[in-house]
């Protein structure tokens, strides 16, 4: 039985023109992601939202609350608590300005798309309650790219709490994509008091499932979902806690995984460098051995990108 690896139909073609040079990679764009735990009574459960299958960009696929860094995440007068920016910096291997706006760009996107909002008026406090019209208001705002995090926290009264999120890996979109992310995962737990709800525009369905479930169902051909989402979905199982979670995350390796392809004989072989099991034989000029169905029966449609972030 194939899995549920996306895998869209018009990989071959732009793998073979990566291949024998026709085809030019897309600087990628840098993104977060950010999964969200909570306990319960059989483990920590992770949020994870469903894709459109009309949107470009992975169709009908699983993943995480998340998208690209907005170029105002990165504002000096950001509001913000926790880990230093130097500290940050180190983590991701990036400098200070960068790190921030990575950081930013977890926690703007995971309340534009989830309603959760890791950000209190103390570096010790976090808002318990950002529902009601005044907080859909500022989301939407926030969306709509109608105003900066960095505003939006002047305004409330808020900083950001960077030290309720932990790194945890980073993928890099496939250079025979045409749109491309630079994307940092990170792990958080609910604030207490705070709920998900489904923010966003392009997710149809919302979901908290115990992470082995989530690959269990993937395993099986029920859940669609791209490599990043079940290779971070594998390394989340197993942990008694959320907390448990998010303290591991400062052994997490944050070496950039990108999808290979290279050439042997009439094929090409994508793999994921140590990510075995997503390893692709493509024919020439046919669709990879192993592509995964959609929960319809069908083939897996999909859209621009490989890795989890993009709008």
């Amino acid at each position: 039985m194939a899995n549920g690896q996306w895998y869209p139909p018009e990989w071959p073609d732009r793998i073979h023109a990566l291949a024998d040079g026709t085809l030019v990679p897309a600087p990628p764009r840098r993104a977060s992601t950010v999964m969200l735990l909570r306990d319960t009574a059989r483990g920590p459960a992770v949020h994870l939202l469903r894709r459109r299958a009309s949107m470009a960009f992975a169709g009908g696929a699983y993943a995480y609350p998340g998208g690209g860094v907005d170029p105002r995440d990165d504002d000096p007068g950001l509001g913000w608590a926790g880990p230093p920016r130097a500290w940050w910096a180190e983590r991701l291997g990036t400098d200070e300005a960068t790190a921030q706006a990575i950081v930013c760009a977890a926690v703007r996107e995971t309340y534009e798309e989830a309603g959760v909002l890791l950000a209190g008026p103390t570096p010790d406090t976090v808002v318990c309650d950002t529902t009601g019209p005044d907080w859909e208001a500022d989301r939407a705002a926030l969306a709509a790219r109608g105003t900066s995090f960095a505003e939006f926290l002047d305004r409330r009264g808020l900083v950001l709490r960077s030290d309720l999120l932990g790194a945890w890996a980073r993928w890099i979109t496939p250079e025979f994509e045409p749109r491309r992310y630079d994307t940092w995962f990170f792990v958080a737990v609910l604030p207490s008091g705070q709920r998900t709800r489904n923010a966003s525009t392009e997710a149809d369905r919302t979901v908290w499932t115990l992470p082995s479930e989530a690959a269990d169902r993937y395993d099986r051909g029920e859940l669609t979902m791209m490599p990043p989402t079940i290779a971070t979905l594998r390394g989340l199982a197993g942990f008694a806690t959320a907390a448990d979670a998010l303290a591991a995350s400062a052994d997490q390796d944050l070496t950039p995984v990108l999808a290979r392809a290279r050439l042997e004989g009439d094929q090409v072989v994508l793999s994921w460098p140590g990510h075995e099991e997503f390893t692709k034989q493509v024919p020439a000029g046919g669709r990879a051995v192993g592509a995964a169905p959609d929960e319809s029966g069908g083939t897996t449609r999909g859209g621009t990108s490989a890795g989890e972030g993009a709008r």
